[in-house]
């Protein structure tokens, strides 16, 4: 939600389903490497990952992997705290992903059944 929101605010048209349809464009800058080196950085392929930094300093630059590096460990550190204790999302935070949740397939990940248990979308 906030990249969509970000990008308007930057002027760009972001097409979330790229995340989950990766040809296509997702209207980010970047956006097939950062979703490379985004699967790169959560799958065991030490190669693979080396190749996506190198390919992303080469894209964008050396900065945006270092902020894509402290984003994506940023939010796994975030989710995990998250999870572990048990915080749920608020209802004012949940109804308005319900579309974006819809078109991205979401709801259907494992995961959801912990994560949207207590909402129900009517």
């Amino acid at each position: 939600m906030f990249l969509r929101e970000s990008g308007r605010k930057h002027g760009l048209d972001i097409n979330l389903e790229a995340l989950v349809r990766p040809e296509l464009d997702s209207g980010v800058p970047g956006g097939p490497e950062l979703l490379e080196f985004a699967e790169a950085v959560i799958g065991p392929d030490r190669a693979r990952l080396d190749a996506a930094r190198n390919t992303l300093a080469e894209k964008l630059s050396r900065a945006t992997v270092t902020g894509a590096s402290a984003i994506a460990g940023n939010f796994s550190k975030n989710d995990r705290i998250a999870d572990a204790i048990g915080i749920p999302i608020e209802p004012s935070d949940f109804q308005p992903t319900k579309v974006m949740r819809a078109q991205l397939g979401l709801n259907d990940f494992k995961s959801a059944a912990n994560t949207f248990r207590h909402f129900r979308d009517d």
